[in-house]
């Protein structure tokens, strides 16, 4: 089966493009939001999965849950979704929509692992140093894990810069088995 992501992205560079062109990315953000929340909660999880309600009914419930913070365009995405049994990609979808608003505004996320904890002062300066390699504002989320033994590991997108002790012992083994 193909992955959430590859099947989400076409419903939600559409949304994102319909968001554009009408000047409403804020409040297709918010939609989507609220629609993926819905979709992503347990009792709505059993509801969708449930075999004995048809499409409809689905859709009518889901759609009252989100009441009137859905618009037209908004209702028709998730009757779209229903209708293809794709109702369970809305997280997946609101993901990748924030993905291309980041993009098309300038910003990029960035997941930086260290072994220990590293300070505000050396954060700011590995973001300025990201931010100037990217030419994009980078938004960073700090994590430790002691597993990567020493160093820092950084993902920005499909970028991984891996200068942790774990990463350059895996490739030492890499080289010598080779």
């Amino acid at each position: 089966m193909a992955e959430l992501s590859t099947i989400a992205r076409p419903y939600a560079v559409a949304a994102y493009k319909l968001g554009k062109e009408k000047k409403a990315l804020a409040t297709w953000s918010e939609m989507l939001a609220l629609a993926a929340a819905v979709a992503a909660n347990d009792q709505m999880k059993n509801l969708i999965d449930d075999p004995k309600l048809n499409a409809a009914d689905i859709e009518s419930a889901f759609l009252k849950v989100c009441g009137e913070k859905l618009n037209e365009q908004g209702q028709n995405l998730i009757k779209i979704l229903v209708e293809y049994g794709r109702l369970s990609l809305l997280p997946a979808i609101a993901e990748a929509f924030e993905a291309l608003k980041a993009q098309d505004e300038g910003t990029l996320d960035a997941q930086i692992i260290a072994a220990a904890k590293i300070t505000a002062t050396q954060t700011k300066d590995l973001v300025k140093r990201l931010e100037a390699k990217f030419g994009k504002k980078i938004e960073a989320t700090v994590s430790v894990d002691p597993e990567i033994i020493g160093g820092i590991k950084i993902i920005v997108g499909d970028t991984v810069i891996d200068a942790s002790v774990q990463g350059q012992l895996q490739n030492l083994a890499y080289t010598l088995t080779a």
